[in-house]
């Protein structure tokens, strides 16, 4: 296990495939302690489960991170595993364990999926294609219920059934936005000759997707194309919304985006 405090007052915690930077205001040392003694038994209880984890809901798991995942999965009606959450609820976990401390703002960002504590002040997201380049910000600010930021997509750590480049999702927990992205960004497809898939087992074969497509390649689409596939992602992030799963959802496809939700996003 790594734990080193890192530039900008902030904490690295690393163990096997997590990785975490935690930042925190106020009283900084304690939530960094805090932080560490709960991270360094977090993977030993999630691979004692893997095989629950990796099965299609309904699942009952027991471990405490396990059952956030579980939770953020559940009621959804399409295919997911409580592994749809992981990392969002890794990030909500560690938070949690920060919150006892008198803290006025406080993130842990595991990959990209933030769980976030606003107390005071506010919180920027940049959000960015699948070349790195800039395409806006997410603000979130004190008093706005967003406790959690999560992405997914093509540009993401894990595989994806639908083409989307990136899907920016606001929640109220960072476990429920890193489900909710990952299935609005399967949603983001459509048919095209442009589109190249395979078995997600093929190509990991510990992936908890098995047999399913996931998508391996996206050349250019025609407009009508790219139109087609945001409506089908969009659909679902307002379907998501509207049931109060999240606040808001930003979906990017080559170039063209479209936003659903109230939350303010700002030009880069």
């Amino acid at each position: 296990m790594i734990a080193a405090r890192i530039s900008g007052d902030r904490l690295h915690l690393q163990q096997g495939p997590i990785d975490l930077i935690i930042g925190a205001e106020g009283a900084r040392d304690a939530a960094f302690a805090a932080a560490s003694t709960r991270f360094s038994t977090i993977l030993e209880e999630l691979v004692a489960e893997l095989p629950v984890l990796r099965s299609a809901m309904p699942v009952a798991p027991k471990g405490v991170v396990a059952r956030r995942m579980a939770r953020a999965a559940a009621g959804h009606t399409e295919f997911v595993t409580p592994m749809a959450a992981v990392a969002g609820a890794v990030a909500d976990e560690i938070l949690s364990s920060m919150k006892n401390n008198d803290i006025t703002k406080a993130y842990v960002n595991n990959g990209g999926d933030i769980a976030l504590c606003l107390r005071d002040g506010s919180f920027d997201v940049g959000i960015a294609g699948l070349d790195s380049s800039p395409l806006g910000k997410v603000t979130t600010r004190a008093g706005d219920g967003i406790g959690g930021i999560a992405t997914s997509g093509r540009a993401g750590r894990s595989l994806s059934r639908g083409i989307a480049d990136s899907v920016t999702v606001l929640a109220s927990s960072a476990a429920q936005a890193d489900v909710a992205a990952t299935l609005i960004a399967n949603a983001v497809n459509v048919e095209s000759p442009q589109i190249s898939r395979k078995r997600a087992c093929d190509l990991d074969p510990d992936s908890d997707l098995g047999g399913r497509l996931v998508v391996t390649a996206c050349n250019r689409l025609a407009l009508n194309e790219i139109e087609a596939a945001l409506s089908a992602g969009k659909a679902r992030a307002f379907e998501m919304v509207q049931s109060g799963r999240i606040k808001s959802a930003f979906l990017v496809l080559q170039r063209q985006s479209c936003v659903i939700g109230m939350t303010e996003l700002a030009d880069a």
